[in-house]
């Protein structure tokens, strides 16, 4: 039976770029029942109540690409999933956020529809999603909704979770100049850059500020013992820990005092210009609800300055004034505060400018003192102030006076920063007036902050605004190198390991510290760091995070961009191998077109400037080279006589040699036989996988010499042709997974001088039955003996089920059923294939997993590698 409303099946969140868009998206899988046949127009009241809810849905363009383009739409007939996509995006709008990207498209199944919608905050725009399917059901029943309840909740949601203003601030800066941003969680932690040039930023709080730094900037009365070392004029005061004790240390220290907590932030607990014991003692209690110990120090006069201090210099300086309100003689306190909270530059916490005065017990109690209640009516030009300090956060204001203050005063924030170890800081000083030394004029440095906000030098209330974001980046990132980090991105059907591998050895040999990711793991140089299959981009982000890595390769799988699209932001090179039909019908993807739409993402996201290296012979390449905007590179095992790629640099191999050609330059970098990988030039896909990394190394302009090196000293290619001499037999381990795996296993095998040919195969349960078929197939007419075994992971087929397949396909093909036998397990499977192993015969392994195999081998006594295996090749059927 059919749902009779919109019903959310799942969540997909696309932080990088992805198929859909080069920006965040939200794929949202709704099924919508019933109302897959039934248009909106005639659905009872739903479209009135949606353009009354939603009036700015009149303007949306949609597909038709013109204003009023959807309104058109909807008036014609359109579908609920459709709707959905541009109501998210219009709650989206109305919360202030620039978005415009959407698409809808039904699913296989007709009542299943994905929505994709751009976000910028992640979290709010999951809420939108949610909000929009609730409100659209309560219309499709004909019902009101309170839409701005809604709004009310999303807008506490979007405050929340947004990036504060410092560190929205430095992000759009850093954006600004191409440095890759990634925000860590929904707090405002967040990486900037890749590798060794990383940098993770909280607000204002860099990673070179230690924990040390931290404390002690927290902890006032250590912080002045610190400054005072270093004789720079602070307050004097002491730490008290009753009541009694701050009164004694106020008689001590003649009044007025301060008090404040020892470890607090933010102005919280600050009690200014305490003139009497009773003042002093509740001062102490409320202080205390921030710390236990409580700091009494003598009452500086004058006015409250912050200091910016970013690396070794003075960015900005502001006067901060209270939370305060003019009287007019005719409004109460309340009515004026209420007059001045409707300032647009005003909001709530830290969505704006400037924050919302709150009247709360700090606000009665500073009236108390001074004879006054909210609802007094001060005289006109009357100051009245709400706070004891100056923070922004509770309302305050700032007078920029940068361009004023003295050098001794500048000199004195600088050398207070460094001598708490703060590499951005905020230096607090009290003196009569910024542009007098404070050493003459008897003020003092009273604070030293981490984290400072810079709200107030971004948007004084007076004077010049200061983009101090930009002296932020400067100092994280001094140089241009500083972030353009490499990245090498490889994608494609077959060869993508072998050639990360390859090029992680060569740019290893030219200096480089490598990180590379693949199926087999995750690689710091030739370290593993993390095993598995570490090819989607969870793991490429966490690699790009290591500060040991200075250029990474990447691995990038299909699987991967498809979940959640690229775990990078661009690549100074991108690479497709080849498109094959592997995978064809999973996730959506039914033609070649397809596949090679979803792997043009590689080659799309690359750098100005960055190259595109594609496979000359393969059929999608001319496609691809259409959709990329990156210099092309195109390799192939001869030369190119297509004259619509003669003007691309090209890697080609002609007469047993690799070849590089860049217009009238032609040169030859390595002979063919002298790559290991190649076995003798025999292995063919090897041949093209180091031609792919030869076009990559050209590109990165590493030496000539440097490549020939690399490619004829890397023979570390475990689990791809891996060769085993067991006895007078070999045994040969491959990840061959899919049809063109099986070929070019299978030429190879056919060229090497060997008696019996032993094949234990098995296919992935996610591929088509069809290409499982056709893998029988081809194992038929090649095998002598042939033991079929299961992958351990089924991928969604039942027990057996992939074996059954296999062995009906190969009996049907006339194959002899006492030289065929199925073994689950594939290391039982290789076990029994030894055990019928005759002199000379080569055991081919398709493995799932490598290790284990490996293992087995090893302890019963096999050598590793073609030098121990003294494999006998035939030269006839070599290259030619």
């Amino acid at each position: 039976m059919k749902n009779d409303k919109i019903v959310i099946c799942d969540f997909f969140s696309y932080r990088g770029r992805n198929i859909y868009c080069t920006r965040p998206v939200i794929k949202m899988i709704v099924d919508i029942g019933k109302y897959a046949d039934i248009p909106t127009k005639d659905i009872k009241g739903f479209n009135q109540r949606l353009l009354k809810a939603f009036p700015g849905l009149k303007t949306n363009y949609c597909g038709l690409g013109f204003e009023g383009g959807f309104l058109e739409k909807l008036n014609n007939g359109t579908y609920l999933a459709h709707v959905l996509e541009h109501v998210i995006l219009e709650m989206q709008y109305m919360l202030g956020y620039d978005v415009r990207y959407g698409k809808t498209r039904v699913l296989e199944d007709p009542t299943k529809y994905y929505s994709v919608y751009e976000y910028k905050n992640e979290v709010c725009g999951l809420e939108c999603g949610k909000a929009a399917v609730f409100i659209l059901n309560r219309f499709i029943k004909d019902e009101d909704v309170n839409v701005e309840e809604f709004f009310n909740f999303l807008k506490k949601v979007s405050i929340k979770t947004e990036l504060g203003p410092s560190t929205k601030a430095i992000v759009e800066e850093a954006e600004k100049r191409g440095i890759p941003v990634y925000r860590i969680g929904n707090e405002s932690l967040v990486q900037l850059g890749y590798g060794k040039y990383c940098r993770l930023i909280m607000a204002t709080l860099t990673d070179a500020t230690s924990c040390i730094s931290a404390d002690i900037s927290t902890n006032k009365q250590l912080t002045k013992a610190i400054l005072s070392e270093h004789h720079i004029p602070v307050p004097y005061g002491r730490v008290v820990y009753s009541e009694i004790s701050a009164a004694i240390a106020a008689n001590q220290l003649g009044m007025p005092v301060v008090l404040k907590p020892f470890d607090g932030n933010q102005g919280k607990g600050v009690f200014l210009n305490l003139n009497s014991e009773a003042e002093i003692k509740e001062a102490f209690r409320q202080a205390s609800k921030y710390s236990n110990g409580i700091i009494v120090e003598k009452h500086l006069t004058g006015k409250d300055y912050r200091v910016l201090v970013v690396g070794n210099k003075v960015c900005a300086v502001a006067e901060r004034r209270p939370a305060m309100v003019i009287g007019d003689g005719t409004h109460t306190v309340s009515e004026l505060v209420d007059m001045v909270n409707k300032d647009d530059r005003r909001g709530d916490g830290h969505e704006k400018p400037l924050t919302k005065i709150k009247l709360d017990d700090v606000a009665k109690d500073i009236l108390e003192k001074n004879n006054m209640t909210f609802d007094s009516v001060p005289e006109k030009g009357q100051v009245v102030k709400l706070r004891a300090n100056g923070n922004l956060s509770t309302g305050g204001t700032a007078i920029d006076c940068t361009d004023i203050i003295h050098p001794d005063n500048a000199e004195l924030s600088v050398l207070a920063a460094n001598a708490i170890g703060i590499d951005i800081a905020g230096i607090d000083i009290v003196t009569d007036d910024i542009s007098k030394s404070i050493i003459e004029t008897d003020g003092a440095i009273v604070e030293v902050n981490t984290t400072p906000g810079i709200r107030m030098h971004l948007y004084p209330s007076e004077g010049q605004l200061h983009y101090v974001q930009k002296d932020i980046v400067d100092h994280l990132f001094p140089s241009r190198e500083s972030y353009n980090f490499p990245i090498i991105s490889v994608t494609g059907t077959n060869g993508k390991t072998t050639t990360v591998r390859l090029l992680s050895h060569v740019l290893t040999k030219a200096g480089k510290t490598v990180g590379m990711t693949s199926t087999s793991g995750t690689f710091i140089k030739d370290r593993c760091i993390c095993r598995g299959d570490n090819s989607g981009p969870r793991s490429a982000r966490t690699l790009l995070s290591n500060r040991l890595i200075d250029i990474a390769v990447l691995e990038t799988a299909r699987g991967g961009i498809l979940r959640e699209g690229l775990g990078y932001d661009l690549a100074d090179v991108g690479v497709v191998m080849n498109i094959g039909d592997d995978h064809l019908g999973n996730d959506g993807i039914k033609t070649l077109d397809d596949l090679a739409f979803v792997k043009s993402l590689v080659t799309e996201s690359v750098k100005d400037g960055g190259y595109a290296v594609f496979n000359a012979m393969d059929s999608m390449t001319a496609r691809l080279i259409e959709r990329t905007k990156a210099r092309v590179v195109l390799f192939s095992q001869k030369p190119i006589e297509d004259s619509d790629y003669k003007n691309y640099i090209h890697v080609y191999a002609d007469d047993g040699y690799i070849f590089v050609r860049e217009n009238s330059m032609v040169k030859e970098i390595v002979r063919i036989e002298e790559i290991p990988i190649t076995m003798g030039g025999l292995i063919q896909c090897n041949i093209e996988n180091s031609l792919a990394a030869t076009a990559v190394l050209y590109a990165l302009n590493i030496p000539f010499d440097i490549i020939a090196n690399g490619l004829k000293t890397f023979e570390n290619n475990a689990g791809r042709f891996s060769l085993f001499s067991l006895n007078d037999f070999h045994v040969m381990l491959d990840y061959g997974h899919n049809l063109a795996g099986y070929e070019q296993v299978i030429n190879t095998c056919k060229k090497i001088d060997c008696k019996g040919l032993i094949g234990v195969v098995g296919m992935p349960g996610d591929r088509p039955d069809e290409q499982i078929k056709s893998v029988s197939r081809l194992c038929v007419g090649v095998f002598d003996k042939i033991y079929i075994k299961e992958d351990i992971n089924k991928r969604l087929r039942q027990r057996n089920e992939v074996s059954k397949i296999m062995y009906d396909e190969i009996i049907n093909a006339g194959f002899d059923k006492d030289k065929i036998e199925v073994i689950e397990n594939e290391v039982e499977a290789l076990k029994s294939a030894i055990s019928a192993a005759e002199s000379h015969d080569l055991i081919v392994v398709f493995y799932e997993n490598y290790e284990p195999l490996r293992q087995y081998l090893m302890s019963v006594g096999a050598k590793e590698g073609r030098a121990a295996s003294n494999l006998e090749v035939d030269t006839a059927s070599g290259q030619s």
